[in-house]
């Protein structure tokens, strides 16, 4: 097979997660994206083609879809893939940028899933200053910050209502 075809079979299984994950259909979402990295693969490394870029994107629908299906260990390691290309690369206003964000949000939803409050609450003020300090193109940015917002606050208040380690009632220290 020509690298051409299989550069365009994996984008085509991306661009049918992505429609499958708009739709809602999670499995099929996730299944669409762990195929379009698997036909990547068979493009040679000789190849001019980013195959860490098309995976980081893959992982970041990827990530969505898990953490909509409630398999927040694998979310958080699909996330984390995401986010370790991403993160290198630095360039939130650039079209990758939105796949930086969702890869980042999908990060603190399973931090929160696998019972990590502290994390996850960190990873959502993150998210929500990229958002903000976004200039690109965002169309529902202030539903986005909205949204976010609700889960900062809920977990705010989850952190604070917890002791810190060692903590003893001040009778505890007199008896």
């Amino acid at each position: 097979m020509k690298p051409l075809v299989q550069v365009g079979q994996a984008y085509m299984a991306l661009s049918e997660g992505e429609e499958n994950l708009r739709k809602g259909l999670f499995e099929e979402a996730a299944a669409s994206y762990s195929r379009a990295m698997i036909v990547s693969r068979t493009i040679p490394e000789d190849e001019a083609y980013d195959h860490q870029g098309f995976d980081a994107l893959c992982h970041t629908g990827l990530s969505g879809a898990l953490v909509k299906l409630e398999q927040f260990k694998e979310a958080l390691a699909s996330a984390d893939i995401a986010m370790h290309y991403f993160n290198r690369r630095g360039e939130l206003n650039q079209d990758e940028g939105k796949h930086w964000i969702n890869a980042v949000r999908s990060r603190a939803a399973a931090l929160e899933g696998t019972g990590r409050p502290e994390e996850s609450l960190k990873t959502y003020q993150m998210v929500s200053e990229m958002i903000a300090e976004r200039k690109g193109e965002m169309p529902d940015k202030e539903e986005q910050l909205s949204i976010i917002g609700e889960h900062i606050s809920r977990l705010k208040s989850a952190v604070s209502g917890k002791k810190p380690a060692g903590y003893k009632a001040w009778w505890e220290f007199w008896s």
